[in-house]
């Protein structure tokens, strides 16, 4: 088994990525996915925001409210960090038992949008980074996903910077392309992970694979 920690700043077009290496046989370890699964309504993570956080998280469905938390947490650093507090070892039990139900032989994609955030690179085979530019970043959140300017900003800037994530990456993808160059460069990332996870991945240091 090859695990491959895949990352990158909010708008770089990391689903993208994962989702295309999907389509190419990889197993998908979501951890936005399953951090929205583990504060489902009548979940203990639910409750634990709504004691942190208060009701008015709660949307009228009784589900979490996400931009209105976004907008409480984003903005301040002490209290994103109450939030990850909740969420973050919720969401790596459930990673942890998706893996272990893996085959073998496979290369398992953890797609964790805070992996430099948290240091986590060092749980990993490999990260990839998806890399674009901020300018570009900015322009897909407000266009594609109906952001403000503002909230854009800052959550940009609660995440790790370019420079940062590119530092601890053993493969960078370059997102400011369309999507048929992304595809061909997804392929070509594929080809590596796939021969790499006929390798046995303990038998060198991540500073060696890096190197190559």
């Amino acid at each position: 088994m090859l695990k491959v920690g895949l990352t990158g700043g909010i708008g770089a077009g990391k689903s993208e990525v994962s989702r295309l290496l999907v389509e190419h046989g990889a197993v998908l370890i979501d951890a936005d996915r399953i951090a929205r699964e583990v504060v489902a309504p009548g979940t203990p993570g639910l409750a634990a925001v709504v004691a942190a956080f208060g009701e008015d998280v709660l949307a009228e469905d009784g589900g979490l409210d996400r931009p209105r938390l976004g907008s409480i947490v984003f903005s301040d650093p002490e209290k994103l960090a109450v939030l990850n507090g909740i969420v973050h070892p919720l969401v790596g039990e459930r990673s942890r038992a998706l893996e272990e139900a893996a085959a073998e032989d496979a290369v398992v994609v953890h797609d964790v949008p805070l992996l430099t955030e948290n240091g986590l690179a060092p749980l990993y085979d490999l990260v990839v980074v998806v890399d674009a530019d901020p300018a570009t970043q900015l322009d897909r959140l407000v266009r594609l996903r109906g952001m403000t300017e503002q909230d854009a900003r800052a959550r940009m800037a609660a995440q790790a910077t370019r420079e940062q994530r590119r530092e601890i990456a053993d493969v960078v993808v370059d997102n400011d392309v369309p999507l048929e160059e992304l595809r061909r460069r997804v392929e070509e990332v594929w080809a590596d992970l796939v021969r790499r996870a006929h390798t046995d991945p303990h038998t060198e240091s991540r500073s060696e694979r890096r190197s190559e």
